[in-house]
C-alpha cells in the first residue's frame, strides 16, 4: 500500500503541474526512488514512457481548453510548454488528427487521455525466482541498434534487429572469433537509455587479448550488483513486465544506471534465459 500511495502522490504532482515546468527529479523524489529507476519503471507499469504520458495529458487539456474557451491557440500552446505555435500544431495534429484551430469546429472528433491511477491487482500465486550477485568489471563486444522506449515498439524492434544480425553475418562472425558454433545464441545488452530510446547490443563476453574487427563495438561494464531473474522457457518479454510490476515495488531494491542484460544459454530451439538488472538497496 505504501508503494501505491507514493505512486499516487507522484501522479498528483504531474497533474497539478501540467501547465508548469515538470521536474523528473521531483517526481522521482515523491515516489521515493531515483530518477533513473522511475523513468525505467514507468513504461513497464503504464505501457508508455513518462514523457509520452505527460505529452498526452497536456494535449488532452489543451484540446478541452480550445473547445470550451476563447483562448488563442498561441496562448494555449505556451501554457502547455510549446515554444511556438508550429510545434504545438504538429504535436496536436499527431495526437488528435486535426489542427488546433479546428478543435472548435462543430462535430470535430478529438482524443482524450485520462489521468492514470494505480490499484492493487489480484493475480495468481506465481513464484518469481531471483538472486542478487556482485560482479566485478567486465567487457562485452557486439553490434547494436537503437530501439524505442515504447514497449510495444521495442517488443517488435528487438526480434527484427536480432534477425538482422543473423542475416548479415554478425552472429556467425562473433561466434567464429569466440571459437563457437556459428548459430550459437548470443547475449544482449540494453544500455544508454534516454527518454525515447536505448541501445540494444547483440553481444558476448570479450576474451582477454582478443582483437575485434571495427564493425563491432566494445562495451565496458563497471563493477555492479545485479538482480538476476532466470526464465527456463525464455519468455523474457513477460518476465520484464513481472520484474517491474511485481518484484521492484516490494523488493526494497531500485535500479541504478548501468547496462541491463538478457543472457541466453544454449542452442536455437533449446535456449534458456536470464535478465540481469543493476540494483542497489533503497
Amino acid at each position: 500500500m505504501d508503494w501505491l500511495e507514493r505512486m499516487k502522490s507522484a501522479m498528483d504532482h504531474i497533474e497539478t503541474n501540467l501547465a508548469n515546468n515538470i521536474s523528473y527529479d521531483e517526481i522521482a523524489q515523491i515516489a521515493c526512488c531515483s530518477t533513473y529507476h522511475f523513468q525505467r519503471m514507468f513504461p513497464f507499469i503504464t505501457g508508455i514512457t513518462l514523457s509520452e504520458y505527460i505529452r498526452r495529458r497536456r494535449l488532452t487539456l489543451a484540446a478541452f481548453e480550445l473547445q470550451t474557451t476563447d483562448a488563442r491557440v498561441i496562448d494555449v500552446a505556451m501554457k502547455y510548454g510549446y515554444q511556438s505555435p508550429e510545434a504545438f500544431a504538429r504535436a496536436f495534429k499527431n495526437l488528435h488528427g486535426v489542427m488546433p484551430i479546428s478543435a472548435r469546429d462543430k462535430g470535430v472528433s478529438l482524443k482524450a487521455y485520462p489521468r492514470m491511477s494505480f490499484h492493487i491487482s489480484i493475480r495468481g500465486d506465481v513464484e518469481m525466482n531471483y538472486r542478487i550477485e556482485q560482479r566485478g568489471a567486465f567487457e562485452m563486444f557486439g553490434v547494436y541498434g537503437l530501439v524505442s522506449q515504447n514497449l510495444q515498439m521495442s517488443f517488435t524492434d528487438v526480434p527484427q534487429f536480432r534477425k538482422q544480425c543473423d542475416e548479415d553475418g554478425s552472429v556467425d562472425l562473433m561466434n567464429e572469433l569466440l571459437g563457437r558454433f556459428g548459430n550459437t545464441v548470443l547475449h544482449a545488452a540494453l544500455y544508454d537509455h534516454t527518454g525515447e530510446s536505448f541501445k540494444y547490443m547483440v553481444c558476448y563476453h570479450l576474451p582477454k587479448g582478443l582483437e575485434i574487427p571495427k564493425r563491432f563495438t566494445k562495451l565496458s561494464v563497471p563493477a555492479l550488483t545485479f538482480a538476476i531473474f532466470p526464465e527456463p522457457q525464455c519468455d523474457l518479454q513477460k518476465l520484464w513486465e513481472r520484474v517491474y510490476t511485481e518484484w521492484f515495488p516490494t523488493s526494497g531494491y531500485e535500479q541504478v544506471e548501468g547496462p541491463q542484460f538478457e543472457m541466453y544459454y544454449g542452442m536455437p530451439g533449446h535456449t534458456q534465459g536470464e535478465i540481469w538488472i543493476p540494483v542497489k538497496k533503497k
